[in-house]
């Protein structure tokens, strides 16, 4: 694979890479508009800096956007989300198998 054919998984993570973007996009995925307060909430631990940059980043990324009653996932943030579900049940068998080694 190219530098060139890399180039737009390397833009993605570099966004996801960055500090609780995750957990916000996470937080929005039952699709229900969340207030700032509310995401904060949601996301734990997050400072009012963090969160508003990190909601910066991805609206700018056409993630998440604002509605009239707050922060909701857009359309390619829902793609995204829907993606991620993968990921989540495979480390869910990932965990089993890091235990069962230990054991």
């Amino acid at each position: 694979m190219s530098t060139k054919d890399k180039a737009p998984i390397n833009q993605l993570l570099g966004l996801l890479e960055s500090r609780y973007a995750i957990r916000v996009l996470w937080a929005l995925k039952d699709g229900h508009p969340q207030t700032f307060r509310l995401l904060q909430d949601s996301v734990g631990g997050i400072t009012p800096n963090t969160l508003n940059t990190r909601i910066k980043e991805l609206r700018a990324a056409g993630l998440i956007d604002h509605g009239n009653n707050g922060y909701i996932v857009t359309p390619s943030g829902a793609d995204l989300l829907k993606r991620l579900n993968d990921l989540s049940a495979f480390a869910t068998k990932w965990v089993v198998g890091q235990v069962k080694k230990t054991v």
